[in-house]
């Protein structure tokens, strides 16, 4: 039986792999390599170098061609490489066939994400929802992982007591898969019944990218501790506090961050925890205007808001680390009269773009937080008014 355990120790040396096929430019793809050797540092992998290859589609053998997996298997040789990613989701049959050509374990996407989200879980409910998708990544990939069980040849005798293995162990991960989805279903009326407990107050949720700030926003608001680093996933559970401006109060949720390619299972296992999302009054949507790709990021977060049909409640769009983009994009000779400019274009741009819902900030150097602090009152009061109309007498 497979154990799903942390599959990439600290400091494992590894060589990343994508496909650049007919609707991906190159320059999209380096951006997602670059994004996966992020997953794999916040895993505990060091990337060592990086491998592209045009192909109209992934050969159903081995995903890239193979001319290409043989430089890899050089590299990977020469440089006594631990590890293979592959920016996009193998098969159990792929990985079985490039693990074999490789000599190194070999992993996708998908894997690198459970992995990291394995390691993040802390409470009861994260850790079963990553066990389940575990789970669920395993099953159609059984058969690929069982490399010890084949039997060399073919015909009578070389079938039979394999495949029965395989499908015994089927057959245990579909029943674990029934009782983790048990689990998880009286974990989920828990959470819908706290939820439910929490009386009247409007509901506030940060919502953005993985690594945009959500979480130094959340300490930044609601004065309080909650983790944050500079690492993907830095988390999982959502934690929600009362915060109260100017005596009027609200609930405060910081969710999961979303990212492109998120596994399906994983979308699906953590349902409960976007909950808080969809039951949210007021949307705090963080973005990280430093990142080269911040307009893609805010497409990926939107499209996932529309799947969670969460797109048409009200949303303040926060662009946050305005400090790292003056650093990036303004040069030192640039005069401030310039710079202003330069800034008063930007912001007219994304009013313009997000009907004048959005703020500009720097969490970490705190610059316009009460800008923030006063949009956010507005906008929770409007929402009390709409939603609890006899409570707004004690908030003015």
């Amino acid at each position: 039986m497979i154990e799903k355990k942390q599959i990439i120790k600290e400091e494992e040396k590894a060589v990343l792999v994508g496909v650049i096929q007919k609707d991906n430019t190159e320059e999209q793809v380096n951006e997602y390599l670059d994004e996966l050797a992020f997953l794999a540092e916040t895993a505990g992998a060091i990337t060592i170098k990086k491998f592209k290859q045009r192909l109209p589609h992934p050969d159903s053998r081995t995903f890239v061609g193979k001319g290409k997996l043989e430089e890899i298997k050089q590299y990977v040789i020469a440089k006594d490489i631990d590890l293979v990613v592959f920016d996009d989701e193998l098969t159990g049959s792929q990985i079985q066939n490039i693990e074999k050509e490789l000599g190194a374990r070999v992993l996708d996407r998908s894997d690198l994400i459970l992995d990291i989200f394995a390691r993040r879980a802390r409470t009861a409910q994260s850790k079963v929802q990553v066990e389940l998708a575990q789970y669920q990544y395993i099953l159609p990939r059984l058969k690929g992982m069982w490399t010890h069980l084949e039997r060399q040849g073919a015909g009578i005798g070389s079938r039979g007591p394999g495949e029965t293995e395989i499908e015994t162990d089927r057959r245990i991960v579909k029943d674990k898969i029934s009782l983790l989805r048990k689990r998880l279903e009286e974990i989920d009326k828990q959470a819908f019944t706290q939820r439910k407990d929490r009386g009247e107050f409007i509901r506030v949720a940060l919502v953005g990218y993985t690594n945009v700030g959500k979480s130094t926003i959340m300490n930044l608001i609601s004065k309080s501790e909650v983790f944050a680093e500079n690492k993907l996933f830095a988390t999982l559970d959502t934690t929600t506090r009362k915060v109260v401006f100017e005596n009027t109060p609200f609930l405060l949720s910081d969710t999961v961050g979303f990212i492109r390619k998120l596994p399906h299972h994983l979308v699906e296992s953590f349902k409960s925890t976007l909950d808080e999302v969809r039951e949210a009054d007021v949307l705090l949507h963080v973005v990280d205007i430093s990142h080269a790709q911040f307009e893609d990021q805010i497409g990926v977060v939107n499209k996932t808001l529309q799947e969670l049909k969460a797109f048409e409640k009200p949303i303040l769009t926060i662009f946050n680390k305005m400090d790292l983009y003056q650093q990036k994009y303004f040069d030192e000779w640039l005069d401030d009269e310039v710079k202003q400019d330069l800034l008063l274009e930007l912001k007219e741009k994304w009013s313009l773009a997000t009907n004048n819902n959005c703020v500009f900030v720097s969490a970490i150097e705190k610059q316009n937080i009460e800008e923030l602090r006063t949009i956010i009152l507005h906008k929770v009061r409007d929402e009390y008014q709409i939603k609890y109309p006899y409570k707004t007498v004690f908030f003015t």
